[in-house]
C-alpha cells in the first residue's frame, strides 16, 4: 500500500481574515441586492452545480450577463430588507483555493429560510473570487 504525503494546507491568520472579509462584503452586497457588485466578486465563466425539480443533478456555466440576469430575478426589486446569518466552514486546499461550506439563514419580511450551500473560491492577485456555486434547488434555472 502506498501512502500519499500529508497534503493538508493550514491557512494563516491572514488567509482566514481575508476570506472572512470577502464574505462580509459579499453578504453586504447581497443584502443591498447589488448584483453588479456581486458579479464583480466572481470569476467567469462561473460554474454552477445543483439539482432540479425532478431530482436530477445539473451543472452549467454562466457568463456574467446570465449571472446578473438570474440573480436580479431571484433577489427581487429590493423593496424589502434582507438579512443573512451564516456559519461558514472553509476547507483550504492551498493558499489560493478554498471550498467553503455555509449554513445560512436568510430573513425578509419576517420570514426565514435556512440554506446550505458550498462555494469554491480562488485567490487571484491577492483577492478572493468565487468560481463555483453549489446549492440544491437551482437546477431548473440552469
Amino acid at each position: 500500500m502506498t501512502f500519499l504525503p500529508d497534503a493538508g494546507y493550514v491557512p494563516t491568520a491572514e488567509d482566514r481574515a481575508s476570506l472572512d472579509a470577502w464574505f462580509a462584503e459579499y453578504d453586504e452586497q447581497s443584502a443591498k441586492r447589488n448584483v453588479q457588485s456581486m458579479a464583480d466578486m466572481a470569476v467567469f465563466p462561473l460554474n454552477l452545480v445543483s439539482d432540479d425539480a425532478a431530482g436530477n443533478g445539473r451543472s452549467a456555466q454562466w457568463d456574467r450577463e446570465q449571472y446578473v440576469a438570474t440573480m436580479t430575478q431571484v433577489m427581487g426589486d429590493g423593496s424589502e430588507e434582507i438579512t443573512f446569518e451564516s456559519t461558514r466552514t472553509p476547507v483550504f486546499l492551498s493558499p489560493a483555493m478554498v471550498v467553503v461550506f455555509s449554513d445560512s439563514t436568510m430573513t425578509t419580511e419576517g420570514r426565514s429560510w435556512r440554506l446550505r450551500y458550498a462555494d469554491i473560491l480562488v485567490r487571484r492577485d491577492g483577492r478572493w473570487a468565487f468560481q463555483t456555486m453549489i446549492q440544491g434547488g437551482w437546477g431548473d434555472n440552469l
